[in-house]
């Protein structure tokens, strides 16, 4: 089986199974770089020897984060298992990278207002819904007319990570909002229907079975892209949803105007949504709900963040402030009569020594 028809088996696997395009996408490149890194031997003629070579230069030579590592294994792993059906062995001999324990960055409410106060347009309404709601990124793009309900205040989320569905609320400060870019959507594809332009993009199987949904006003985004691209599971051109790069550029910018001097991303508005939720009193279970983990660990790690540094533990010299005397502030200018330190031997000095 050469590389190419091998890859179109991988890709009528992949969607077999009804993955996403993104890990159609990662699985495809890891694939063709496991193929490269062996000089183009086929994937048949390979197994847990190169399988592990290959991982293993991951970690020590490319220096990938472990989350990397373990995307290429999967999609290793799926295309032994899912196309060649062949079932490699237990790899133990991989160098793994090792996870970092970090917890997640969080804004304050007030950094949040000052931050959602740099934007406007759709850029303002994207952000406002991640942090209004909850969502992702990618999540907020993909919502479509038909599964936006204002009268009930929600939004179902369709098809989010791990293929589950859930339905999040609307701010209510956001409906008017939302309101109006359903109009301004509406408007386009109207224009769009007149001009005779193709519809959005649809998933493969949706697509054959409902081949006018395309052009059927409930199936419209959203956040409508200004212009047409090409369909990933077509031939033609289709009007796709914004880029994500748009609101991640944006967000820095309102980030850096603001002032705020965290790493924030637009998935920071996410984490800075479960974090007041449960700072207001809100049920974990239902943070995890509306956050859509499957698991509640995966929740309680905002109540790490609850509890970290001065949000959840006091100085212990709060305590002594309270029982004594607080000492006199020593003045930062030296008074008449006092000796300076000499040149050679300054607090500064004393310290590069």
């Amino acid at each position: 089986m050469a590389a190419a028809l091998l890859l179109d088996v991988v890709r009528d696997r992949i969607r077999a199974k009804h993955y996403s395009y993104r890990t159609e996408k990662a699985y495809l490149q890891w694939i063709r770089r496991f193929v490269r890194f062996h000089r183009g031997r086929h994937p048949r003629e390979m197994g847990k020897g190169e399988v592990e070579r290959f991982l293993t230069t991951l970690a020590t030579r490319d220096h990938v984060s472990a989350s990397t590592q373990n995307q290429a294994l999967a999609a290793l792993l799926f295309l032994y298992r899912e196309v060649l059906s062949i079932e490699l062995p237990w790899l133990d001999g991989v160098v793994r990278g090792k996870r970092p324990v970090s917890m997640p960055v969080v804004l304050t409410r007030h950094e949040t207002w000052a931050m959602l106060g740099q934007l406007n347009g759709e850029p303002w309404l994207i952000a406002s819904l991640l942090y209004g709601s909850g969502l992702r990124v990618l999540e907020c793009l993909q919502i479509r007319i038909k599964d936006i309900d204002l009268e009930y205040r929600s939004i179902t989320v369709r098809d989010g990570k791990g293929q589950k569905d859930r339905v999040v609320p609307i701010a209510e400060m956001l409906l008017p909002h939302v309101s109006t870019q359903m109009d301004r959507t509406r408007a386009m594809f109207e224009a769009d229907r007149s001009a005779g332009r193709p519809g959005v993009s649809l998933p493969q199987a949706l697509a054959r079975k409902y081949p006018r949904a395309s052009t059927s006003w409930p199936w419209q985004f959203l956040f409508p892209s200004p212009t047409l691209c090409a369909d990933p599971y077509g031939a033609g051109p289709i009007r796709h949803h914004l880029h994500p790069q748009r609101i991640q550029r944006a967000v820095s910018d309102a980030v850096r105007r603001a002032g705020i001097t965290k790493p924030a991303t637009p998935h920071t508005l996410r984490h800075s949504f479960a974090t007041h939720l449960l700072e207001s009193g809100a049920d974990i279970r239902t943070v995890q709900e509306l956050l859509g983990h499957s698991d509640v660990k995966t929740t309680q790690i905002y109540t790490h963040v609850l509890h970290r540094g001065g949000t959840g533990t006091r100085s212990p010299l709060d305590f002594l402030s309270g029982a004594l005397a607080a000492p006199a502030v020593k003045p930062l200018v030296p008074s008449r009569g006092t000796p300076q330190p000499s040149p050679g031997n300054s607090a500064g000095s004393r310290l590069r020594g």
